[in-house]
């Protein structure tokens, strides 16, 4: 799982950290920018972001959100028995987590990110695995090369263009092939990003789908994530080839008392903080 809500803007490992926090706004962000935030942002926090979550996440786990949902557990892709032999794509691997669960049941993965930091530390937990570095809106591969494709919280809520990013997962999906992915649950977008009491209210409006960014003092972009409402998200994955098959809202398990950003037990026992959509290439 690759994702962290509104981070700190810190430099490159080696590099003096930069001496003024970023300008958060809400304001346009086209692909280009978009991508670029994405990539910077990534290399400059995977270090922080694997040594925060990296306990939760494991090195072989398949989990879909904060709530800790666990692939092994859901069957999204499929019983796990029935993955072996099976292309799989992850997109916005992060330090490849999913793919080596996934290269455990038998399957032959694939780990894709936008950020050279994120797969270092893929290759920093164990090597063996196919990783590419590449944007989700621009898959180097060819049509019809895997069986399935997952993204947890990867990619999809930092593209200013979703459609463009599942034409292409539907482009190298075989037919029947299976498309899951997981993004903060659109209703977040309406409350404060905080665990405590103070996220329970509405703060801002539902439908407002102006991206949020973070701005350096030149007025660049250094953080970007769009939000899209959930009929959005539907008429973008119909608009992309797919059949929508399943919409899992995970509820916040008694077992888990970490807070996660955003997220914590107080509001995931309240509010979704999750949507995984379970999509199907006819």
């Amino acid at each position: 799982m690759s994702q962290e809500i509104h981070g700190t803007y810190s430099s490159e490992p080696g590099e003096p950290a930069e001496s003024a926090e970023p300008e958060a706004t809400r304001r346009t962000a086209d692909e280009a920018e978009s991508s670029r935030a994405s990539r910077g942002w990534w290399n400059r926090n995977a270090d922080e972001y694997q040594s925060d979550h990296g306990g939760f996440l494991g090195d072989d786990r398949f989990v879909w959100g904060p709530e800790g949902l666990d692939e092994a557990e859901a069957g999204l892709l499929g019983p796990a028995a029935s993955l072996k032999g099976l292309d799989v794509l992850e997109i916005g691997a992060g330090a490849a987590q999913c793919s080596r669960w996934l290269a455990a049941q038998g399957a032959r993965p694939v780990a894709l990110d936008l950020s050279h930091r994120q797969l270092q530390h893929a290759l920093r937990i164990g090597e063996g695995l196919a990783l590419v570095e590449a944007d989700a809106g621009r898959l180097p591969f060819r049509d019809a090369s895997f069986d399935l494709a997952c993204s947890a919280y990867g990619a999809v809520p930092f593209v200013a263009d979703p459609v463009r990013v599942f034409r292409e997962v539907h482009r190298v999906l075989r037919p029947g092939g299976r498309w899951v992915f997981s993004v903060t649950h659109p209703v977040r977008w309406a409350f404060p990003d905080e665990p405590g009491p103070e996220g329970l209210s509405v703060a801002a409006s539902y439908f407002d789908r102006v991206p949020y960014v973070e701005q350096d003092e030149a007025g660049n972009a250094v953080y970007v994530e769009h939000h899209r409402t959930l009929g959005d998200r539907v008429r973008d994955v119909v608009a992309g080839g797919f059949r929508l098959v399943d919409l899992v809202e995970p509820e916040w398990p008694a077992w888990n008392n970490q807070e996660w950003g955003g997220w914590s037990p107080l509001r995931g026992n309240l509010i979704p903080g999750t949507a995984i959509f379970v999509c199907e290439r006819d």
